[in-house]
């Protein structure tokens, strides 16, 4: 649909495609859909627009859970999470930037609360800063909802990550940047090089440029961790960052435009490192790498 790869879709490219896909919507219905569709009334339709627009509000049973999570961490009922609502519940003493001075624990947990903020932000909020209201947390949760098919993935995603069941409170004390004790670092790399549990390796290993002597695991576990951090989490986060990199439109990355992308990322290799990188994407030896190889080394194995 996106004809001049601008990354959104403009009035006449969603008129074309409506019409391209024959579904039978008179003029006059396609402007409300395009209307409905762009919510922050920019003119243009945005991917994460696009998909939420599409897969709808979350169904009952998934705003249940939600609400009951935002009902715990709403801890004095004010209607709205602030730091003195979170601090306790969300610790971050040991994280990287704090103990290195660089940030104070009160600035890590605003930039955890503008988490919640920025999907609610195109739909035009007032809330202020830092602080997040019922309909900023259900609005985050309503983007991952919609591109999580199971119900009970949800809510064992939402258990999980808000210690909601007993059974899900065992090891809440643990810290996702502490590496377990008597673990090996290097032990600890190889064994979940594939795994899901990459992305909350040891925070404290990651550092601006990545270690010249790291091997291909490492390097590839490093690019994990980074994408992570900066939202690559959900498939369709992963495809706007592979658009974003695909600079000629042509559905995949050659070595310039992966270099490229490496760069934007921040991701810290050097050129020798991205090109060992590039050659584990692509997979079939093509000398370019698809979605579905970026997609496949991004997320890694099955768990």
């Amino acid at each position: 649909m996106d004809d001049n790869n601008s990354k959104s879709l403009d009035k006449y490219e969603f008129t074309k495609a409506m019409t391209d896909y024959m579904l039978g919507f008179s003029e006059q219905e396609i402007q409300k859909l395009f209307a409905y569709f762009d919510f922050d009334r920019s003119g243009a339709i945005e991917f994460d627009e696009f998909i939420r627009a599409i897969r709808g509000p979350m169904n009952p049973a998934r705003k249940k859970i939600v609400l009951q999570a935002f009902k715990k961490l709403d801890k004095d009922g004010g209607g709205w999470i602030d730091i003195s609502d979170i601090r306790g519940v969300y610790s971050c003493g040991k994280h990287p930037d704090v103990v290195s001075g660089k940030k104070t624990e009160d600035q890590i947990l605003g930039e955890f609360l503008e988490t919640f903020e920025t999907a609610h932000s195109m739909r035009n909020n007032e809330a202020p800063n830092h602080v997040v209201t019922k309909e900023e947390f259900e609005e985050y949760y309503n983007n991952i909802s919609a591109s999580i098919e199971d119900d009970a993935y949800f809510t064992t995603m939402m258990n999980n990550a808000w210690k909601l069941t007993e059974e899900s409170k065992i090891g809440q004390n643990q810290r996702g940047w502490k590496m377990q004790a008597g673990a090996s670092k290097q032990g600890q790399l190889s064994s979940n090089l594939f795994g899901r549990n990459a992305a909350v390796l040891s925070r404290q290993a990651v550092v601006e440029n990545v270690d010249a002597n790291a091997n291909a695991e490492q390097l590839l576990l490093n690019l994990r961790e980074r994408l992570a951090k900066r939202g690559t989490r959900g498939i369709s986060s992963i495809y706007k960052k592979f658009k974003i990199a695909d600079d000629n439109g042509n559905g995949t990355l050659d070595k310039e435009e992966f270099k490229k992308a490496m760069h934007d990322f921040r991701i810290g290799m050097n050129d020798n490192q991205v090109a060992t990188v590039f050659d584990l994407f692509d997979r079939d030896g093509s000398g370019d790498v698809s979605y579905d190889e970026f997609l496949r080394m991004v997320r890694g194995e099955m768990n």
